[in-house]
């Protein structure tokens, strides 16, 4: 089954049930089969966001723990990749993480994602491939 990539927003609007995307991201995670893909920086990212809600970070960690969140990216191998996404979209521009996504996507063959980040709109997978956004 065909992953999907899943971003930080996602993850905070799943957990913090004050956040005005939550219904829709728990629809859009609900409705999905497929394993759900992320990278060290997106569960960095999460946590961080999520420091102030007791028991947030926790859950992320939960959620990587048991396999909910499954993370194959390995960022030995990919830097230079990364490098290079970030430089052909810094008048974006393109963060961290975001460029572990793209380079994830590449890695994986799936353009499928999970993500409330308007900029996926402009990056393309395998450099020219746009982004299925699953949450509209």
């Amino acid at each position: 089954m065909t992953p999907v990539v899943l971003d930080t927003g996602v993850i905070v609007a799943l957990l913090d049930r004050s956040e005005r995307n939550h219904a829709r991201c728990v629809e859009a995670t609900e409705s999905i089969a497929a394993p759900l893909v992320t990278c060290e920086a997106v569960i960095a990212e999460a946590c961080y966001l999520l420091r102030e809600i007791h028991g947030a970070a926790d859950a992320v960690l939960d959620n990587v723990e048991s396999g909910v969140f499954e993370i194959p990216f390995r960022l030995t191998g990919a830097s230079r990749g990364i490098r290079l996404l970030m430089k052909r979209y810094a008048r974006v521009p393109m963060d961290f993480a975001d460029a572990c996504l793209v380079q994830l996507a590449d890695e994986l063959g799936t353009g499928r994602i999970l993500t409330l980040d308007s900029d996926f709109r402009i990056y393309r997978w395998r450099k020219q491939r746009a982004f299925d956004l699953l949450i509209n």
